[in-house]
């Protein structure tokens, strides 16, 4: 310790004895200026990637060039404020005009009802390029089942309407505005009409008939203005006649379309013109490639329900609406679904299998996600206002592993035939499903599409309409969905009257726009 004290104190007596301050040193070079700090605010508009509601982008960094402004390559901080849904639960109508309005109403009687255009839902898809316009389609026009002396048909009380392609754009308040319409048009480029077609292009005998202001009803035939006759004047049908229900497309600005009356897909033109075509018929001399031929055994009005095209625009990919009646209508309540691929380049044809949650149902809308992975619709006919059991879902389907009908190796067993497809002990698949079950499938290792659950509309927005029918892809985890409102037009018995949602007659049906928001990742 005396030893540390001591260093101390001599150590401090010689500090006290000397100045510690020196001259003055030399200033340094001044340093660079600091550089500005930089955020900037950027309104997004409805269709944006990040936010398709729209909303605000929020970038920031320094500003190295020192003009002023936040430069691209100076930002290096993004943030994004989206709005929220603004369609929401209770959905966005779509405008419609009145085709007529000079029919009683047969639920009102001395009541006038009004068949409205409207009916842009039997599908809709997006737009290729604008991310806020989608296309949706009409079918054949307001019609009725109905009996007369000519036999069982339709009822249509617009008999010549032309099913059409209506273009539409979400406004940023939410609100949908119609831009164009496309008509569909015969190879001449001139319109057609929903009218059934000939019993050698599919047809099934319904009868079209024609209603008059004063509610009577007489059957269209080639010159209205005299009397029906087999032979002079017979019924009137249109071979380009058809009842659209699936639409896609192309980036080339041309259109598929697919119905229920052949069932048809129609190639046509950005003008609405027919530009080639593909069905079941083989002697049809506008097809381009030819369906299988078990497909003309469609179940009435239950035909080819959705359309889409894989993204590569290669293959398109059509889904019947229920259980095709194949060979006959034994099997109708069955909840066996064909799927056809036919490939664009080559006319080459796969099939397979979607096995339904319930008999009957409807398949009514589908989409690509991938080459192998679609959405589709599932649906019953109820409406939820009257039903809470009503079911209106969305699934992810991928055919990746499911059995290629067309690829199976023919023996003794299993035979490829010309007309039904695949059979088993001479017996279709859809024979097969009625007799053994969908064992009689799987134990042989032919596999349906594997589904999983994506959606269900009803407690999602609850969901107030009988036909969900058309869907728009706007990401991975955002789906738009339509509605068929059937032109506002209802029947009892045949006789024609106001659609309505609800018993109490409060609320009219009109097409409408949903966005479900926030889905599990389709893309996954």
């Amino acid at each position: 310790m005396l030893k540390k004290t001591l260093l101390a104190f001599t150590l401090a007596g010689i500090l006290s004895g000397c100045s510690l301050d020196g001259d003055d040193g030399d200033n340094g070079t001044n340093g660079s200026n600091g550089l500005n700090s930089l955020i900037a605010h950027n309104t997004l508009g409805v269709g944006d990637s990040h936010c398709f509601f729209g909303g605000t982008v929020i970038t920031s960094g320094l500003d190295s060039n020192e003009n002023g402004s936040l430069d691209d390559s100076e930002v290096t901080a993004t943030t994004y404020d989206c709005d929220a849904n603004n369609v929401g639960v209770t959905g966005s109508r779509l405008p419609y005009s009145v085709l007529r309005n000079t029919l009683e109403d047969g639920a009102s009687p001395g009541m006038m009802f009004e068949v409205r255009n409207g009916g842009y839902g039997s599908d809709m898809v997006k737009h290729p390029t604008e991310a806020n316009q989608f296309y949706a389609l009409t079918d054949r026009g307001p019609n009725a089942s109905y009996t007369g002396d000519q036999g069982t048909g339709k009822v249509f009380p617009t008999p010549d309407y032309t099913p059409r392609i209506g273009l539409f754009e979400l406004q940023a308040n939410g609100d949908v505005k119609k831009l164009a319409d496309i008509l569909l048009k015969d190879t001449d480029g001139n319109p057609i009409t929903g009218l059934p077609n000939s019993s050698a292009l599919g047809g099934t005998g319904e009868t079209p008939y024609a209603v008059n202001d004063d509610g009577s009803v007489e059957v269209i035939r080639e010159d209205m203005s005299q009397p029906y006759d087999e032979t002079t004047n017979p019924i009137k049908l249109d071979d380009f006649g058809l009842d659209s229900e699936g639409l896609v497309a192309l980036s080339d600005g041309t259109f598929w379309v697919s119905d229920e009356y052949g069932p048809h897909i129609v190639h046509f033109d950005a003008s609405g013109k027919e530009i080639g075509r593909i069905n079941a018929f083989a002697d049809d001399e506008r097809n381009v490639f030819t369906l299988p031929a078990e497909y003309a055994n469609r179940r009435a009005n239950r035909g080819m329900e959705g359309l889409a095209v894989t993204p590569d625009e290669k293959t398109l990919v059509g889904i019947m609406q229920s259980t095709m009646y194949n060979p006959g209508s034994a099997v109708k309540n069955l909840d066996v679904v064909r799927i056809v691929a036919v490939n664009l380049e080559d006319g080459a044809v796969s099939q397979y299998l979607y096995k339904q949650e319930k008999t009957q149902n409807s398949q009514s809308g589908i989409f690509a996600v991938n080459d192998t992975k679609f959405v589709v619709i599932e649906r019953d006919g109820a409406f939820y206002n009257d039903n809470p059991e009503a079911m209106k879902h969305l699934y992810v389907i991928d055919i990746a592993n499911a059995t290629d009908l067309e690829a199976v190796d023919e023996d003794v067993t299993w035979v490829q035939d010309e007309s039904l497809g695949l059979t088993k002990n001479g017996s279709t698949v859809e024979e097969v499903v009625l007799n053994e079950g969908w064992e009689g499938l799987t134990n042989a290792g032919i596999m349906p599409v594997e589904k999983t659950f994506l959606v269900d509309l009803v407690a999602e927005v609850g969901y107030p309409h009988d036909k969900l029918e058309g869907m728009w892809m706007i990401n991975n985890t955002t789906i738009g969905v339509i509605n068929d409102d059937d032109f506002a037009t209802w029947s009892s018995s045949g006789v024609l009257e106001q659609k309505y949602l609800d018993a109490g007659q409060n609320t009219i049906d009109g097409n409408t726009l949903y966005i479900i928001d926030g889905l599990n990742d389709i893309s996954q």
